[in-house]
């Protein structure tokens, strides 16, 4: 979806439908707004699906253009247009069934007037508007947005954007190690679902928006592949088109026949993880896992982790969007648990937010206080 600020270039056809805000059905369309949600981007998202009946593209190929305007209440000087178009292959004339598109924008908070419209080959005009206005509770105020009030944008596939950089509070930085499965929420699912990717990786933003954090060390894997799949140690920034790249080489939702083989490979992957990631030897103030449930037949043996001699906390943020259907620890919550660390169960925006918050707080709390008693007699 192209976008731009400003007037771009109408014919005056589109400009006269716009302006006049009516509802048209020449080009016979159904559509469907949808409310803005805020997403674990810290993003209000909008945006509208579209049907139109096959027997009214029939015939030899089409093309639909979009075209509509997003107008901020208090700014209406800042309107930005965004620009959509859809070839459609040949029809017959008794087609069954509907053709489905859809499109989106992202917001920041706010009321906004959305004008639209859709036509074809033919000149003939689909047109809609309607109003959205994306706001956050009253108990949720303190949550820092990414975008600030009255802002349109267009929505961003890439997942791997470069984080910019954050202005750091004070000079004694934190460094947190990073531990993150890229797994599906479901088990049994083929591959990561691009709302799962989108949870798991606005973890790591919201960890690397964080002021306090300075250093970061990060690990990713995938725990049915039984594999780490990137790194990075000791670093100002997390590189994150480096790791969409890596994530593109990694199978995800595929299992390794040699590890089938393998009687509870799985456990044995996650207990040389923690082994060879968790420790003495870890020059960190907290190493942090996330991901989704890790159900495995065996959970990592207690005499294991008894083994690591940890001198830092541990957290694991658990990105669980049902859980009343699987109210259970996992194998990776259980090992956290022996490894007397804290758990989050992050199911919504705000829990991510909230829990981001208050286990920075406790890992400053706890570094600050290591310090103290290194200074007293």
């Amino acid at each position: 979806m192209n976008s731009g600020p400003g007037g771009p270039r109408l014919n005056g056809t589109d400009l006269a439908v716009l302006e006049a805000g009516e509802k048209r059905q020449d080009l016979p369309c159904d559509l469907t707004p949808d409310k803005p949600v805020l997403g674990f981007d810290m993003r209000f998202h909008t945006g509208f699906d579209v049907s139109v009946p096959l027997r009214e593209l029939s015939g030899s190929e089409n093309l639909l253009t979009i075209l509509f305007r997003v107008t901020p209440e208090n700014q209406k000087d800042t309107v930005r247009y965004f620009t959509q178009r859809i070839r459609v292959p040949s029809v017959e004339e008794d087609a069954k069934g509907e053709a489905y598109l859809e499109g989106g924008v992202d917001l920041g908070e706010g009321k906004y007037k959305v004008e639209w419209l859709m036509r074809d080959r033919a000149e003939r005009v689909c047109a809609h508007s309607w109003d959205v206005e994306a706001s956050l509770p009253n108990k949720d105020r303190q949550m820092a947005l990414v975008m600030p009030p009255n802002a349109v944008e267009a929505m961003h596939p890439d997942q791997f954007q470069p984080e910019p950089a954050v202005q750091r509070e004070g000079e004694s930085l934190l460094h947190v190690k990073l531990i993150v499965n890229f797994a599906p929420q479901r088990p049994t699912a083929s591959s990561l679902r691009p709302s799962d990717l989108a949870a798991l990786v606005s973890m790591l933003r919201t960890l690397a928006r964080d002021p306090r954090i300075g250093k970061f060390s990060l690990v990713a894997f995938n725990m049915s592949d039984q594999k780490v799949f990137h790194r990075q140690e000791s670093v100002d920034r997390i590189d994150f088109p480096s790791l969409g790249k890596s994530l593109d080489r990694v199978a995800v939702g595929t299992v390794n026949l040699k590890n089938m083989m393998v009687k509870n490979s799985a456990t044995q992957f996650l207990t040389k993880l923690i082994a060879d990631e968790c420790g003495s030897s870890v020059n960190a103030d907290a190493v942090i896992f996330a991901g989704p449930k890790a159900l495995l037949e065996q959970n990592v043996p207690d005499e294991e982790l008894k083994k690591a001699e940890l001198h830092y906390p541990v957290f694991y943020l658990n990105y669980v969007l049902n859980p009343f259907a699987t109210p259970w620890r996992d194998a990776i919550g259980n090992a956290v648990k022996a490894l007397k660390g804290l758990e989050y169960s992050v199911t919504r925006p705000r829990d991510l937010w909230f829990s981001v918050s208050e286990m920075v707080g406790k890992i400053s709390k706890t570094r600050n206080g290591k310090q103290v008693a290194a200074v007293s007699p």
